[in-house]
């Protein structure tokens, strides 16, 4: 394998895409060879606002297209779990490794893209946080879930957010739930008098969505017992704070010929 990665990122005009963009333009061993951007096709990445000083990368609206015509070990995905999913499909399916930050897929979208990759002999990472501080507060909290058997999730993000809860929450309650043992939280009896005002249940858990303009990405786990509670929160305040997740993911995937969801499970 060359030192050098050759990296298409997908969704460049989004907010995660443009900082992906800065990042992989910005480390020496990476060289973006395209992007592919759901409008804007066969222009080049320097005719688009914000991108006048990056030179010879072509802009393409099908991604299949853009995987034919250029070479890649990597494809970032950073679009819309309808459309990730098919790019990641794409993706597997020319050899180019993906690292999606997507959220939304289904479980029978992750076992299906796991299936290829097992298919392929292919690696493949998707991460629902790509900050480090937020795998961290996964893993935290996985830890005190051994002792403290009821747990609610609140995460807050910003407004314009597709999905809910987010991935990061999922997850974090799939990690809890691989320790604790399943129990239906709050009184036997209680009721909602306005429909929702518990929030969604993962085994017996909370989770509760806040979506406010101003928010970035947040989350807090909050972990009761008799006579005490501990509270575990992460925030990120800038969507810079996901790159050094990417920049290990796109670095730790050319080494991979499995499917991970995660990143905790690539960092030691």
């Amino acid at each position: 394998m060359s030192d050098t990665i050759k990296v298409i990122i997908a969704g460049p005009r989004g907010r995660m895409g443009r900082e992906a963009v800065k990042m992989v333009t910005s480390t020496e061993h990476f060289i973006l060879t395209a992007v592919v951007d759901h409008k804007n096709d066969g222009m080049m990445l320097s005719d688009l606002e914000g991108f006048q000083n990056i030179s010879n990368v072509p802009v393409y609206s099908d991604i299949r297209k853009c995987l034919q015509s250029e070479e890649a070990d990597v494809l970032i995905e950073l679009t819309t779990p309808e459309v990730g999913m098919d790019h990641t499909i794409a993706a597997l399916e020319y050899n180019v490794r993906p690292v999606v930050g997507t959220t939304g897929f289904s479980q029978e979208d992750l076992t299906q893209l796991e299936q290829i990759c097992q298919e392929k002999n292919l690696g493949c990472i998707i991460a629902p946080n790509f900050a480090i501080g937020a795998v961290l507060m996964m893993k935290f909290a996985q830890m005190a879930a051994k002792y403290f058997n009821d747990v609610e999730i609140i995460e807050l993000h910003h407004d314009k957010k597709l999905d809910a809860p987010s991935g990061t929450a999922v997850k974090t309650a799939q990690m809890i739930s691989a320790v604790r043992e399943a129990k239906t939280q709050g009184h036997l009896n209680e009721k909602e008098t306005l429909q929702g005002a518990r929030g969604a249940q993962y085994n017996g858990m909370h989770i509760h969505s806040v979506r406010l303009p101003g928010l970035i990405a947040h989350q807090e786990v909050l972990l009761g017992a008799d006579g005490q509670t501990l509270t575990i929160r992460h925030d990120s305040y800038d969507r810079s704070s996901f790159m050094s997740g990417v920049k290990v993911a796109v670095e730790t995937v050319m080494k991979q010929n499995r499917f991970v969801y995660g990143l905790e499970n690539i960092l030691d």
